[in-house]
């Protein structure tokens, strides 16, 4: 097939081009097309005229920017979303993967998150925005299945890491936040600062895991529901300070500030119905994908994105 990957020159973009595949890829970024331009859009998916779209493309950001432009990002992904959609639909494109985020879910849903709980409540306030938008990428994904019969899916990352991420400190994420912090104070001979006790324990996927189980889907996956596809291991906040300071060869002083929030205990998710349909994937474990995170993090630093 060939295949058209939206958010190509993003962090699980980028693991596309290190994939073994019979597929053609066509990996497109920002500076490509700007996908909340309907019109551009329509044209990039008429001309590239793809079998099937893994649309990763979104405005992303960490809390403090989903709250502060709550409006913007619910304004922007809603308009990338449902051009894409539309564009894929008008062009008679068969088959389109999306990605939403485990932030879909209910702040009060019951764990394991599992996808039957998708529009079972409202999302945490600190990003209801950009959550809700992603909602509305199922909808619209089962409103076009529903009408037309198009077989458009969703697939349900939770948190994603690897090379070419985003390391900016407000807008990026925890993994490559800690890998920033702990570099940059052994740089500068000062403490490594970070919120909460550490306790808190999250599940990781590296992006290349992700990269292959979206090329899976776009061959095999056809049903209406979403799936949960990330690893569900947990790993503490802590544990990784610690790994990542070892890699790194760090050996000042790590605060914990208990003062700042640090968020919910646990958010497990099941990726059972993944597992049921796939089978038995295996997963990267988290100490192979931070050496590999780490490793590419300095032989770029500082020239990658977000610094």
């Amino acid at each position: 097939m060939k295949i058209l990957v939206t958010g190509g020159t993003g962090m699980v973009g980028s693991a596309f081009r290190d994939i073994k595949t019979s597929h053609e890829l066509v990996l497109i970024g920002s500076e490509d097309c700007d996908l909340k331009n309907l019109s551009e859009t329509k044209s990039l998916i008429k001309d590239i005229n793809p079998n099937a779209v893994i649309h990763l493309a979104a405005r992303v950001g960490g809390v403090k920017g989903n709250c502060d432009f709550v409006g913007d990002f619910f304004y922007d992904n809603i308009s990338i979303n449902t051009n894409l959609l539309n564009a894929c639909h008008e062009n008679d494109i068969p088959k389109v993967v999306s990605v939403l985020s485990t932030c879909v879910y209910p702040d009060a849903a019951t764990y394991p998150l599992t996808e039957d709980q998708m529009h079972m409540g409202p999302p945490h306030e600190s990003n209801f925005g950009y959550a809700y938008a992603k909602r509305m990428l199922d909808i619209y994904s089962k409103a076009l299945r529903s009408q037309y019969g198009r077989e458009y899916v969703c697939a349900i990352p939770n948190n994603l890491y690897g090379p070419n991420d985003n390391f900016d400190l407000l807008n990026g994420h925890v993994l490559p936040a800690i890998i920033r912090k702990i570099w940059e104070a052994k740089s500068d001979n000062k403490q490594a600062v970070f919120w909460g006790s550490g306790s808190p324990l999250r599940e990781f996927t590296y992006s290349s895991d992700f990269a292959k189980i979206l090329l899976w889907m776009a061959e095999c996956y056809s049903e209406e529901e979403p799936l949960n596809v990330g690893n569900t291991e947990e790993v503490s906040i802590l544990s990784l300070v610690e790994k990542v300071s070892g890699m790194l060869e760090f050996n000042g002083e790590i605060v914990w500030d208990e003062l700042m929030p640090e968020g919910q205990h646990r958010k497990p998710s099941s990726n059972s119905n993944f597992l049921n349909i796939h089978g038995r994937f295996d997963y990267l474990e988290i100490k192979d994908g931070l050496e590999l995170t780490v490793k590419w993090f300095l032989n770029n630093y500082p020239n990658i994105r977000g610094i």
